[in-house]
């Protein structure tokens, strides 16, 4: 009589995102019920306890306070993974944010592969190997180069689009971004919220660098999904949207920020004068749109409520990666309109790389008039170049699709990630 084969007895993966960052902590989510449903693994998430950063000065950027918070509570973390091992269920490996990159270092002491999930684009990584020679041949400000910077797929970079993080190199932002460019290397592996098709010629470029950089895998696009992306169904905006021609709203949303006070007036004004059905998720407007953005991090509506249904024909976008690939996943066109962190850099990848988008361009004040607000929604709702871009995103959303099918890249690629996991010695 043939023998069963035995069952591969669930692997206990620790997972660390950032307590305070949802456009963090929803794809971590969404990654451990694949590792659950999918492939038998069970998920330790580790949410740590908040600590003081009082000590921090006044203009501390948001990369640094949730960077320095995470270390902080770094003996927690090595508490926790103890306990896991004192009642049987070690970890099998240790799966960190970009925020937590030090924990790498923890996964190393406990002899666990420590593996980065990079929850934003691909062609970061990229740049990300660039950065510590480019920073070492610069003699000024990056805002001054004459030459700008060239990313696979087609990212030319100017440096009024390089990230806040890299706007004065004497900053401490600064100096977190290069140490950070540097510790990522020490990852025994890399999964990015991202798909083969969507970002081929960076997974390229990286797949050339090894063994120099860490394997990495595209493993999304991880978005909402099942009963908490329907759970807005009954809603009176969902039932309106219902109501509505087919591809014939605007979607409005800057995610979990908002404008300028002067910036919503002309947002308001120029919806009003594109002559489009829309649909506006409004924010309490700030002195400046990185205040809006920074203040407002909360309970607020996901873009995925909406742009599921049928009559969504365009989106607003303030250019952050879950809203990007949720637009990919549901082939919904954008207007890039970006506010701050990496998010100019995503916007010319949209409007460049993947031709998926008609990009705002800001006056001298970096404010959008109305003017161009009611030109661009109409170009995108009812002109050529808007029907061009449509089309580029239903080959996107069908691609997205692919990926994740069951043979499909990205399914393979997380299936081949815990295999690591499993074979580790």
């Amino acid at each position: 009589m043939e023998a069963t084969p035995r069952l591969q007895p669930p692997q206990n993966i620790a997972l660390l995102p950032p307590p305070t960052f949802l456009g963090h902590l929803i794809p971590f989510i969404e990654l451990a019920k694949k590792l659950v449903f999918q492939h038998n693994c069970t998920v330790t998430l580790i949410i740590l306890d908040d600590v003081s950063t009082h000590d921090l000065p006044e203009n501390a950027t948001a990369e640094l306070l949730v960077s320095i918070r995470l270390t902080r509570s770094f003996p927690a973390l090595r508490d926790t993974l103890t306990s896991l091992k004192e009642l049987g269920t070690s970890a099998a490996a240790l799966v960190v944010d970009l925020f937590a990159i030090d924990a790498i270092d923890i996964a190393k002491q406990f002899g666990i592969p420590a593996y980065l999930f990079h929850v934003i684009a691909t062609y970061e990584l990229s740049l990300s190997v660039l950065l510590p020679k480019l920073d070492e041949s610069c003699t000024s400000e990056y805002r001054d180069m004459v030459d700008p910077i060239t990313l696979p797929g087609s990212i030319v970079l100017s440096p009024e689009d390089l990230p806040d993080s890299l706007k004065e190199r004497n900053s401490e932002v600064h100096k977190w971004a290069i140490d950070w460019c540097n510790k990522f290397l020490g990852a025994d592996g890399v999964m990015v919220n991202s798909f083969l098709e969507l970002e081929l010629e960076a997974f390229k470029d990286l797949e050339r660098r090894l063994p120099g950089v860490p394997p990495v895998y595209p493993v999304g696009p991880l978005i909402r999904t099942g009963t908490e992306a329907e759970s807005d169904a009954g809603s009176e905006c969902v039932k309106w949207l219902n109501d509505q021609p087919p591809k014939s709203v605007l979607f409005v949303s800057f995610g979990s920020g908002g404008t300028s006070v002067q910036q919503f007036k002309e947002l308001a004004l120029g919806l009003e004068m594109c002559g489009q059905r829309f649909l506006w998720v409004v924010r309490t407007p700030q002195e400046s749109a990185a205040d809006a953005y920074l203040n407002t991090q909360s309970t607020v509506k996901d873009p995925l409520d909406y742009l599921p249904e049928g009559s969504t024909g365009g989106f607003v976008t303030h250019c952050g990666w879950n809203s990007i690939l949720e637009s990919a996943a549901f082939g919904v066109p954008l207007i890039a309109w970006p506010l701050c962190f990496e998010h100019r850099m995503n916007a010319v990848f949209l409007t460049d790389g993947l031709k998926g988008a008609i990009r705002v361009k800001p006056n001298e004040n970096g404010v959008v008039g109305r003017e161009q607000i009611a030109e661009l929604v109409q170009r995108l709702m009812e002109g050529e170049d808007g029907n061009q871009i449509r089309k580029r995103m239903t080959d996107v959303k069908i691609a997205a699709g692919n990926a994740l099918s069951p043979e499909g890249s990205s399914t393979k690629a997380l299936a081949h990630v815990v295999q690591q996991w499993i074979n580790w010695k």
